[in-house]
């Protein structure tokens, strides 16, 4: 069995376009993470998946191994198609690094390997934080988990699990019980992902735009943990860029 790290990362980008290559102390993005995941000593391999031909050119001219992909409605379809170019075996794991997030601790990365190892009857891993204000509780943009010991029952942008005698959420000093915020972070089995494309969106998937929810709606399990460090707030926003560019170099480097 072998662990991969896959980086999908797209032109487009609704909030952002040409996101993955905007420049971050002078580098583009793409970069930045890409040489992140390359410090994580665990992983046998690391590439760049990307259905963009301007991406592709910077990753290849950085030495950076880079996977030209067909257009994909998902990351997890397109880490398929990768998993089946490079013929990986289907017990091979698969590790998605958001390539919006530079700042991912690589000690992140390994949990959510080690994780889905720990869990065999599960087809994929992913990651959650503690939600300790209202605020986020109820943006529409932070997506909520509901748990139950090391398994994931459920994801949804919505305030979730509701507190029936709970106190309101403008009282001093109280927080969201059992509230959880999914990370983005992911751990597949290869015979997950060859699987994946070939299930149709159900309605929940659709209803959410989660596409993670794919997963549960065919009955398979998916491992969940709290992380063991926070993860840094990746690039969705020219605010999240401008953010990062203002840290000092060193500081950003160290991360």
């Amino acid at each position: 069995m072998k662990t991969h790290i896959i980086i999908p990362a797209r032109y487009k980008s609704t909030r952002l376009p040409a996101k993955p290559l905007l420049e971050i102390h002078g580098k583009p993005m793409i970069l930045w993470t890409a040489q992140k995941a390359l410090q994580a000593t665990f992983a046998d391999s690391v590439c760049v998946a990307t259905d963009d031909d301007r991406i592709y050119k910077v990753c290849q001219s950085a030495g950076v191994p880079v996977v030209m992909t067909g257009e994909h409605a998902s990351g997890t379809d397109r880490l398929g198609e990768v998993a089946r170019l490079l013929g990986f075996a289907d017990d091979d794991i698969v590790v998605n690094m958001q390539g919006d997030e530079p700042l991912v601790p690589p000690v992140l990365l390994e949990q959510v390997k080690n994780l889905l190892i720990e869990n065999p009857h599960c087809v994929m891993a992913t990651l959650c934080e503690v939600i300790d204000n209202f605020d986020d509780f109820y943006k529409n943009s932070v997506v909520k988990v509901v748990k139950a010991g090391t398994h994931a029952l459920y994801f949804s942008r919505s305030p979730m699990p509701y507190d029936r005698d709970g106190h309101l959420k403008d009282e001093l000093g109280e927080r969201p019980k059992n509230a959880y915020r999914h990370l983005g972070l992911y751990a597949y089995r290869v015979k997950l992902l060859k699987e994946f494309g070939t299930w149709e969106q159900g309605e929940l998937e659709t209803l959410e735009s989660l596409e993670q929810l794919r997963i549960l709606e065919n009955h398979q399990k998916i491992a969940i943990d709290v992380a063991k460090v926070n993860l840094p707030l990746g690039v969705d926003t020219k605010e999240d860029l401008d953010r990062l560019n203002a840290m000092p170099f060193d500081e950003f480097v160290k991360f």
